[in-house]
């Protein structure tokens, strides 16, 4: 008898279960590499543990294996628990992947992007953006090449240091109201703003749970007043900030122990990072960026605001070169070029002076292949909120729908 209990099989691990496991094994990857971990406001002591013993790598591969196997086995009857099992799932896998980067395992940008995020990149050739280029030539005319004449045109719109965090800080207010005239934001929610430098990003948001965050901008290079609103909504407002407001929710509220942890490289980067571009479109939709420009940011900057039309302008016709930047990451991060070819190509189509472009690369060296996750995810994001048709709650519902509910890339191409 005693035989035959050793060997009878052991109960399956319940959903709840698995997802405990998951945090752990997120928050011991972290003790191999710092930085895996982008935001937790679990038990302070699980984290503790993880740092201070955490399971070799060898481990911890077992470990997401197993986990892997029991999520794809789980069969439920209902379906916001199935669809949770597959998100998790995917969550797994990305992480058992990532642990064989950690091991030194490398693989083409593509399939990196699609093992790490689930989501695979659609690459163009870089001749495909040359049109764009000629447009771009004919809306800031002169002598000498296009990318130095762009970037002449885009400093006379720097916001000087000492007006930066006035300009900021109104930014993110008028992306916080537009937001909460459709998502109910918590009691006592906010954020706190610094300015930093050495940084291979242009902002950062750190959600420290409990509804706050960390704002950081990095000033290495000037700020424009013309991307003031997008690093607003981006990284607060309905970006970052409320990305972590829901994610905290449904671990609190829900006890869904998986959203307690937030990996930087997960299936979820996509979502986020798409999602808090296209979050500067559904709060300002038409020519209402423009306008609250003129009448707010520009003023604040010191900046004449009969110079904002042109800078707009050029800012919606370099909206067509936005899917050069990941060819040319790719070629760079595959081998294919080597990064002095890279820093040309990058001026080119990203019309850039040469500084701006080597700190460009400087990310793709960082983070390689999240650099997917912005243009690719958020076309992604604009094809299913549009697809709600053109009524604004309706928008805001299908955004709110996004971050609201355990949800991979492949979800939205439906």
């Amino acid at each position: 008898m005693l035989a035959a209990c050793a060997t009878a099989p052991q109960p399956a691990e319940t959903l709840d279960e698995a997802a405990r496991d998951y945090v752990r094994l997120v928050l011991e990857i972290d003790a191999h590499e710092p930085g895996y971990v982008d935001a937790y406001f679990g038990p302070a002591e699980l984290r503790d543990a993880a740092r201070k013993n955490p399971r070799g790598q060898a481990a911890l591969k077992h470990e997401a294996d197993r986990l892997h196997q029991v999520l794809a086995n789980y069969r439920g009857a209902d379906p916001e628990q199935v669809q949770r099992a597959k998100v998790l799932a995917a969550d797994v896998a990305s992480a058992r992947f990532r642990l064989d980067m950690i091991g030194g395992a490398k693989t083409h940008f593509a399939d990196e992007a699609e093992r790490l995020f689930a989501l695979r990149p659609a690459l163009k050739p870089l001749a495909d953006y040359d049109a764009a280029l000629a447009r771009i030539d004919t809306i800031v005319p002169g002598e000498g090449l296009l990318s130095a004449r762009v970037d002449e045109f885009r400093a006379r719109y720097a916001i000087p240091d000492g007006r930066l965090p006035a300009v900021m800080d109104a930014a993110i207010a008028e992306c916080r109201k537009r937001t909460a005239q459709h998502i109910a934001l918590p009691q006592g929610e906010s954020f706190r703003m610094e300015m930093v430098k050495g940084k291979s990003w242009g902002a950062y948001n750190y959600y420290e749970g409990k509804n706050q965050s960390l704002i950081q901008i990095n000033t290495d290079l000037p700020v424009l007043v013309g991307n003031a609103l997008i690093l607003g909504c981006h990284e607060g407002y309905p970006g970052h900030h409320v990305q972590g407001i829901y994610n905290e929710r449904a671990y609190r509220e829900k006890g869904w122990a998986e959203f307690s942890v937030a990996p930087l490289y997960a299936p979820a980067a996509p979502l986020n990072e798409g999602g808090a571009d296209f979050g500067l479109d559904l709060a300002f939709p038409g020519g209402e960026r423009l306008k609250f420009e003129m009448e707010t940011l520009y003023p604040l900057a010191g900046i004449d605001p009969a110079m904002a039309p042109a800078y707009d302008a050029v800012r919606k016709a370099m909206a067509e070169l936005d899917g050069a930047s990941l060819t040319i990451s790719q070629l760079f991060l595959d081998g294919i070029i080597d990064r002095t070819k890279a820093v040309d190509l990058v001026q080119r189509y990203e019309l850039v002076a040469r500084d701006v472009a080597e700190h460009s690369l400087e990310f793709d060296e960082e983070y390689r292949s999240y650099v997917i996750n912005y243009s690719s995810g958020e076309d992604l994001v604009r094809a299913y909120v549009d697809r709600a048709g053109e009524d604004p709650a309706a928008r805001w519902k299908a955004y709110e729908h996004i971050i609201a509910t355990p949800t991979l890339a492949s979800d939205l191409a439906k």
